[in-house]
């Protein structure tokens, strides 16, 4: 359901409503009314794709008129045909030869650039964010970093009072974020700008940059208003002294400065390589360090790889994909170097690590133990539902596919070893759903074989073992590898507790049900079994 919000910019700085909605990453409309037209900018996932006006100077036509893109007897000889055809402008003036296909490409982005830095301007409307699903029949849509869009947008703010208004007292210090999503942002910034930054040291006023700097009072509090505006520039706090203080000299602001060069091809390569595997990477390996590495060695290591990773680089290629996995790859480094920086976090990770691997190799030496054990008490046949199978949180879409003929197999192994797993994993799920038990072990084990690294593939083979009688160890063994893949996944250990639950080893389950619940607080399957195992 859509959530609507309503203001007013006397209250809200339209720059700022641009910088939150961003750094939420939300897909919304923003609608800025006044008593003479509506305009509307949609956003998808925090980035400005499209605008919207009922302000006649805005149309497309009018908007190429006064770029010189078109004549008026051009405009006029369009806007005819527009009216008894109800086609599109952009069409009919490619179809007139008036424009090229580029042109036009060019003219849209024009468009929709110029109606959002008008609202800018604006001091006075009623302001309403409607977050949901936005129009997606644009066929072209703007690719600009929020960064640039904001800079441009509040250079064209020229009102002396509003930016006094907007900005801080003139006696607070500013200083340089510390905010690697703030610092490595991909944006224009002009000379100005830059030699303007080197006068901020956290301890000048706003006032005494303004007077150190060569610029007029004027020119150089909207400079401040611009690098504030975009997050670059921040209020000093006591709290964010702190942060400084922790920051250190991590970024220089030549580092800042310096454009990150590298070919699409390289970053892309680069992206796909530590996407795929960031759910079986380490902390410490993601962030590039040893166990032993030092707070600085960590901190300066994150902010290189938070530059590296961006999710602004993405407007940098054309691969319309990565800005997804950007996004992805950025909050994991984000997140691990939240817990690594911390000395008491970064011990107790490591020695849960250590902890599971321990207890990974008891288990493997009691593996004939239990198989002994699980002989005596033969596992009930049970019906399996898509919920109860879901071990892997593999999403099955639609219903089982057709079984797979033998002349399917052959192209699907023409497509490649990962294709041919993927394939033989489906059809496993499939005859898993059909009770098809043995059969489905052999097609699941064949994916181990051709992809012993996806642990999806482990957890079915473990839940298919589970169901052939005298099967027990093998079960076991499949889970433990899985466990081995993604240590920190708690529905595997709620997998295993399940299987040893079914044995009648109830203090062996309790124990791995205790440690799903660790990873995974939420998990449904543990509770209940903790809760069985126990009574």
């Amino acid at each position: 359901m859509a959530i609507s919000l309503k203001g007013s910019l006397r209250e809200y700085s339209f720059p700022k409503i641009l910088t939150d909605l961003h750094r939420k990453r939300a897909t919304a409309t923003l609608a800025v009314s006044t008593p003479n037209f509506t305009k509307r900018a949609y956003l998808v996932k925090g980035d400005a794709i499209f605008a919207a006006s009922s302000y006649e100077d805005d149309r497309l036509g009018e908007m190429l008129l006064k770029a010189g893109k078109i004549t008026v007897e051009q405009y006029d000889k369009s806007v005819e045909i527009l009216k008894r055809t109800q086609k599109r402008l952009g069409a009919i003036l490619v179809e007139l030869g008036y424009l090229t296909p580029k042109d036009l490409f060019w003219g849209v982005k024009y468009q929709v650039k110029e109606i959002i830095y008008s609202l800018f301007q604006l001091e006075d409307g009623e302001c309403e964010f409607m977050e949901g699903d936005v129009p997606t029949d644009e066929v072209i849509t703007l690719k600009m970093s929020m960064g640039n869009l904001i800079h441009e947008g509040v250079k064209r703010i020229d009102n002396w009072t509003r930016i006094r208004r907007e900005m801080p007292d003139t006696g607070v210090a500013l200083i340089i974020s510390k905010d690697p999503l703030n610092l490595f942002q991909d944006v224009e910034l002009s000379p100005y700008d830059k030699k303007l930054l080197s006068i901020i040291d956290g301890k000048k006023t706003i006032k005494e940059v303004i007077d150190s700097s060569w610029m007029n009072s004027f020119e150089a509090m909207k400079t401040i208003y611009v690098l504030w505006s975009i997050g670059i520039l921040e209020e000093k706090t006591a709290e964010k002294e702190e942060v400084k203080e922790e920051a250190g000299e991590t970024v220089s602001l030549d580092d800042l400065l310096q454009p990150f060069a590298e070919e699409e091809d390289t970053l892309i390569k680069k992206v796909e390589e530590i996407y795929s595997n960031l759910d079986r990477l380490r902390l410490n390996e993601l962030l590039e360090v040893g166990e032993d590495a030092d707070a600085d060695t960590i901190k300066k290591n994150y902010y290189r790889l938070a530059r590296e990773f961006h999710p602004d680089r993405y407007f940098n290629t054309s691969d319309a994909t990565l800005k997804d996995k950007l996004m992805a790859v950025f909050d994991t480094l984000t997140s691990a170097y939240t817990i690594l920086k911390d000395d008491h976090k970064r011990k107790e990770y490591y020695n849960s690590l250590n902890k599971q691997a321990g207890e990974m190799l008891e288990e493997k030496m009691q593996a004939e133990e239990i198989q002994t054990e699980a002989a005596q008490e033969e596992m009930p046949e049970e019906e399996i539902h898509i919920k109860e199978m879901s071990w892997g949180e593999v999403p099955l879409e639609g219903t089982p596919e057709e079984s797979i003929k033998e002349e399917e197999s052959v192209a699907e192994i023409r497509r490649g070893e990962k294709d041919k797993g993927e394939a033989l994993f489906k059809k496993g799920v499939d005859e898993l759903k059909k009770s098809k038990f043995e059969d489905a072990v052999a097609l699941f084990r064949q994916a181990t074989e051709i992809d012993s690294e996806k642990a999806q593939y482990w957890s079915y083979l473990s839940l298919s073992l589970s169901k052939v009688p005298h099967k027990m160890k093998e079960a076991e063994e499949a889970l433990l590898k899985s466990i081995k893949l993604e240590p920190l996944n708690g529905e595997h250990y709620a997998n295993l507790g399940s299987l040893y639950l079914k044995a009648g080893l109830h203090k062996r389950a309790s124990g791995q049900f205790e440690k799903a619940l660790k990873f995974d607080p939420g998990n449904v399957k543990a509770q209940k079994g903790l809760k069985q195992a126990k009574g």
